[in-house]
């Protein structure tokens, strides 16, 4: 998952913003001025850069991460919406220029999309939280259940998961489990993802053996 670094100086807008892609799941790292930016540069995949900032130009902040760090990520967030700044923030090394205030669904899809042109996207299971992530940036909220079900998933990489093991870990005796009920939590589950994802769930049954997810999964 990628690591986030957001530069800009106005606190409250910072910490909105922040706390917003934090409850997504991301790690972030915040720099209210371009001093405190530079020495995080080392440690960052993807840089959210304010173009107006108390000591500098946004612009020239991505120029320079661009020329030290070729293959980062950058997305600029700009009250300035005019096409020539855009087309200078581009030409300069931005990746995505955002117009402020910016919609925070556009901010985390052109997020992903950086993830998957860098290669660091992919799924995510939010054990805490219980949220299963797609690499569009999606986010289900899990059961109990699915939740354990995935745990098992992910624990198996790609491997397939047995009905039993699935009703111990529910706390279920095998012997008196009815299986239907694992059908049902799975059934609904990919109903729902159907619904609100466009990014097909890798979750297959495994005819006489169980279930596995086809796919790598990191659980935080």
């Amino acid at each position: 998952m990628a690591k986030l670094l957001l530069l800009e100086d106005e606190v409250d807008y910072r910490q909105e913003i922040a706390d917003f892609l934090r409850s997504e799941g991301h790690q972030v790292m915040e720099a209210g001025s371009a001093a405190e930016f530079m020495p995080l540069m080392d440690v960052m995949d993807i840089a959210l850069i304010d173009v107006g900032l108390p000591d500098g130009d946004g612009l020239e902040v991505a120029a320079r991460l661009r020329q030290y760090r070729n293959k980062c990520g950058i997305i600029m967030l700009t009250a300035q919406g005019g096409v020539n700044y855009k087309i200078t923030g581009l030409r300069d090394g931005a990746d995505h220029y955002l117009v402020k205030p910016v919609r925070y669904d556009e901010l985390l899809a052109h997020i992903s999309a950086l993830e998957r042109r860098m290669g660091l996207g992919g799924w995510r299971l939010d054990s805490v939280e219980r949220k299963l992530y797609a690499p569009n940036g999606h986010a289900e909220v899990l059961s109990e259940y699915e939740l354990k079900l995935f745990e098992l998933l992910a624990a198996q990489a790609g491997q397939a998961v047995s009905r039993r093991t699935i009703a111990n870990a529910f706390g279920a005796d095998w012997l008196d489990y009815d299986e239907r009920r694992l059908e049902q939590i799975v059934s609904r589950l990919r109903r729902r993802w159907r619904e609100n994802c466009p990014e097909e769930l890798p979750f297959r049954t495994e005819h006489g053996k169980g279930y596995s997810f086809c796919a790598d999964i990191e659980v935080f």
